[in-house]
Formats: C-alpha cells, structure tokens, sequence
C-alpha cells in the first residue's frame, strides 16, 4: 500500500511495502533473535530460504458498542461499499452476506508472566462451530508479530514436527494510534496447522519448547506450565461481506466481525478486514498500491465514529483483567 494523497509526518508511510519500521525501543523485549544478515539468499539454520511477506492484511479496531445485531454488520458492510465507490474500488458483495454469520471459538496460551506476547509470541488456537457444535481439526496458530520486518523474517516459526504445516508472512496494516488517517505495520511471521498434526498433549513450557524451538530463550524451567490468557474465551461472530478489487488481478476478501467473551458476553472488540495475496510485493503495481491505501485512509475518515485507536484484537484479551503487558504492538 502506497500514501497516496494523505500528508503525514513520517514520509517513510508512502510505500509501506518498501517501508523498514524503526526497531523497538530497547529494553521491551528479551527475545534473543539475531536479525538476517540482509542477503536475499540468507536462510534459516537449515539452510531453508527465508520467508518473505506475501500477504497484506488492513485492519480497522472497531469499539464493539454498535455491534448488537447482525444488521450492524451489514450496516458497515454499506459504508465500505460507499468508499470503495468513491475512490474507485470494485466491490463483489459476497452471497454469505445476507446468512448467518459465523461463530468461531478462541484461546490464548502463554505464561503466567505473558513471556511470550511480552517477546512478541502470540500461540493461538481457533475452533469453528455449524449449528452449535464444533466442526473439523482445531487450528493452532504460532505467530511472531513485530514492527522491525527484519526480525519478524530471523524468527523461524515452523514446528519441530512431522504434521502438516503452513507459513504465512503477512504485513498487517492498522491506523495510527493516536489518530486517523494514517497507518502503522506490524510484521505477523505464522505458522499455522491443525490440533491433529503434533501430538504433544502436555502444557507445559518445556513441551511447547519442543515443538517451537524459536522459544527457546524464553524457558525458565522444565516444570513451568501454558495457560489459558486471563482465563478468557473468546467468541468471535464472523460475517463476509464480499470482495475489494483493486485491479490488476489485486483482489481481496473483505469481513466483519466481534470478538466477545463466553459465559458473560461481554464484548471486546470488533474489526473489519481486507486481505490480498501476492507472490513477491514488488509484482504491485504502483497505482494498486496507492488505491489501496487511499481506500483504506478514506474508509478511517468515513467511519471514524466506529474506530477504536491504539489497541489489537489480542491486546484486548491480554487485557481482560487489567494487566498491560508490553508488547511490541
């Protein structure tokens, strides 16, 4: 995504493909990983080529109040299609729109201490639910989330196990924190594989440890054990609301959705996403780059009422019970 005509102080926001984020304040993160060597034919210790981005993820943090019906959903869902028409951008409304939104359970796992969001770690698991009930292998999600890209490329996420895996390197984009009309990246390394393909069913730091080697540095003892985060499950309702074309073959879906907590229902947060898919970013064209980020500036201003600045979707579960981790989001 390109500035296209917003003015910002930072210049570097112009191209955030091409951008290199300032590295984190030192002292906020104990993770002992060392950055690529900056060749392009730099590997992991295997000699695996490095990673490198080939998704683009645009969030906007919604305040979840006005999310009391599905209407609220679709309701949002027109806004976005006003600003996709006005800067130009296609819009395929997708057939699920008008259905039953989708109902997703989620927890997250770290240590007592939040060692590993703390370290930029985020461990994940997701079910789905049709009608009630549980449906397919539950989907573990190992993610390493960063604003510098060069340490989110160095930390290898893959598991030590012989299941079924994939990597997705994404470049999340969220507005600024402290005002609209701009934009900030979070580099999210992940690796994600259903509950079936590692048959590690100890919780403990040492166990996980085996399986991600990246956490390595990050055990203190053998015995010290994962736990659910605040002991907080999350129900996320999802809803598709279609797809963005942005031309040039760049076209990416687009959804709803409210993050709220089981039992209680209460809710957290909601979000609205678009996501494309590219192999190497340097194949964006840069007129595509620029309509996408003049949309997704454009929509900020639109629907600046329903924004939520400063936070993630995780940071909020982190926050359940008043703790404030710091992390590098």
């Amino acid at each position: 995504m390109a500035k296209g005509k917003e003015k910002q102080k930072d210049k570097s926001k112009e191209k955030p493909k091409e951008k290199k984020d300032k590295k984190a304040k030192a002292g906020k993160s104990t993770t002992a990983v060392a950055a690529p060597s900056g060749s392009d034919t730099a590997g992991y210790a295997d000699g695996t080529p490095l990673d490198r981005v080939q998704y683009l993820e645009a969030k906007l943090i919604l305040k979840p109040d006005n999310f009391t019906s599905v209407q609220a959903f679709r309701d949002f869902g027109k806004l976005v299609q006003r600003t996709a028409k006005k800067v130009g951008v296609g819009f395929i409304e997708d057939v699920e729109a008008g259905l039953r939104p989708q109902i997703r359970e989620i927890i997250f796992g770290d240590t007592p201490d939040f060692r590993l969001y703390n370290n930029a770690f985020i461990l994940r698991r997701r079910v789905s639910y049709v009608d009630g009930f549980p449906v397919g292998d539950p989907e573990v999600v190992f993610k390493f989330r960063h604003p510098d890209e060069k340490q989110a490329t160095a930390v290898d996420v893959r598991p030590k196990s012989a299941g079924k895996y994939r990597i997705k390197f994404k470049a999340e984009v969220l507005p600024l924190k402290d005002q609209v009309g701009g934009y900030r990246i979070l580099y999210s390394h992940n690796c994600q594989f259903g509950v079936s393909q590692v048959h590690e069913a100890n919780r403990s730091m040492a166990t996980l440890v085996k399986v991600f080697p990246a956490l390595a540095a990050l055990k203190k003892s053998d015995e010290e054990q994962i736990s659910l985060v605040n002991e907080g499950i999350v129900e996320e309702v999802l809803l598709p609301l279609g797809q963005l074309d942005f031309g040039k073959g760049l076209v990416g879906k687009c959804d709803i959705g409210l993050w709220r907590t089981r039992g209680e229902h209460k809710s957290l947060v909601g979000e609205f996403a678009f996501q494309v898919k590219f192999d190497r970013r340097e194949d964006v064209a840069e007129k595509q780059k620029k309509l996408a980020a003049q949309f997704y500036v454009t929509l900020q201003r639109d629907v600046e009422s329903w924004l939520a600045l400063g936070v993630t979707k995780t940071g909020m579960v982190y926050r359940l019970k008043g703790n404030e981790p710091q992390s590098h989001e």
